[in-house]
């Protein structure tokens, strides 16, 4: 199953933006799966929890959206949603499309808890007396 290491690789980039942003953990992970992107969403779901076990995002919720296909025809220059296994246009019917969305896996977005700074306004925590 190679959604396994597909979900380790994205995880790999969660924990990166994460570290980037200080964030303390990855509450949610929204993915967009194309139907000719070669990674079934079902497998994927199913493969995240053992990829993420330990991880800052280790409960996140995982949500996956559907992208669609879009092809953007070269005789009439028009782009157009096409079915993954009729890629037409949908504008002047033509075969001689080239595929511009429906192959990819996109990191669409990340819900991260991070902590927050001290308000300057605030003061100071009071020091020890001394005995």
């Amino acid at each position: 199953m190679h959604e396994l290491s597909v979900c380790m690789s994205l995880l790999e980039q969660v924990e990166r933006i994460a570290r980037e942003h200080g964030a303390e953990r990855v509450e949610r992970i929204l993915l967009r799966i194309g139907p000719l992107s070669g990674v079934e969403a079902a497998l994927l779901a199913n493969a995240y929890p053992l990829a993420a076990a330990g991880s800052i995002a280790e409960h996140a919720r995982l949500d996956i959206e559907p992208a669609p296909v879009r092809v953007h025809c070269i005789d009439c220059g028009q782009e157009s949603e096409a079915s993954p296994n009729r890629l037409l246009c949908l504008h002047c019917g033509s075969y001689h499309t080239k595929l511009s969305s429906g192959d990819e896996m996109l990191l669409a977005s990340l819900e991260m808890s991070i902590p927050e700074e001290p308000s300057e306004t605030q003061e100071p925590p009071a020091a020890p007396s001394s005995p």
